[in-house]
């Protein structure tokens, strides 16, 4: 079992993961341990503020390092990873998702207002993960994506372990194209192939399919493919 903490200023919205989808499914089962911490809980000042002014100005807020780095300490164990969320960090992709779903306690940190004091991130912290080349409002959002990209690597959280193999990116391809009922939608047809019974020849159609998508919407990816064929 994997066990994630999230330090947070808004734990309601983390915890409502707990009552939705798979990852709420996975939690109820145990598979997934989640704790849930209000980094405003561990503030001294008698308002409970975790915020201030920068030290050289700038514009808006910034978390003061007392309350976070004693949330920190309070989560934290020997087997523990502390992961930051931030637009700083190496942006998140599945190989990494596939590593970190082999740890055993996972600490995610969110921030908020204009970030976290540089001697917490640059002392307390293991790692910065940032979701992409943007910014949003809080650390909670990505923390919730990670969460989810990483448990669904983990065998019992998926419904059938296939499906996280088969997922786009996990080879460096993107999925293969996919098809349902009905057969045919509005002259439309599933391709002749899925529907013979040959499993190696729809084996080899999802391969070529996969590498046809890759080449075509992430030349990128397919880029890094061919080298490491």
């Amino acid at each position: 079992m994997i066990k994630i903490t999230i330090l947070t200023l808004f734990p309601d919205f983390i915890n409502s993961i707990r009552n939705y989808g798979i990852l709420g499914k996975a939690i109820n089962k145990k598979i997934i341990e989640l704790e849930v911490l209000n980094i405003r809980d561990f503030s001294k000042d008698k308002h409970n503020r975790v915020d201030d002014e920068m030290f050289g100005g700038g514009a808006g807020m910034l978390m003061t390092p007392q309350p976070v780095f004693d949330a920190i300490s309070f989560a934290k164990k020997e087997n523990s990873k502390v992961i930051y969320l931030s637009p700083q960090g190496n942006v998140l992709t599945q190989e990494k998702c596939k590593q970190l779903s082999k740890n055993t306690h996972l600490i995610f940190l969110c921030g908020h207002y204009e970030g976290i004091d540089s001697r917490i991130v640059n002392n307390f912290v293991d790692e910065e993960i940032s979701i992409g080349d943007y910014v949003v409002t809080g650390g909670e959002i990505p923390a919730l994506i990670l969460m989810d990209s990483v448990c669904r690597m983990i065998d019992g959280v998926l419904g059938n372990s296939d499906s996280a193999r088969t997922d786009s990116h996990y080879n460096l391809l993107l999925e293969h194209d996919v098809f349902t009922r009905p057969r045919e939608f509005k002259g439309l047809l599933v391709p002749d192939v899925l529907l013979s019974g040959n499993h190696k020849n729809i084996e080899k159609w999802k391969i070529d399919s996969s590498i046809e998508n890759t080449k075509k919407k992430r030349p990128d990816l397919y880029e890094k493919y061919k080298k490491n064929k």
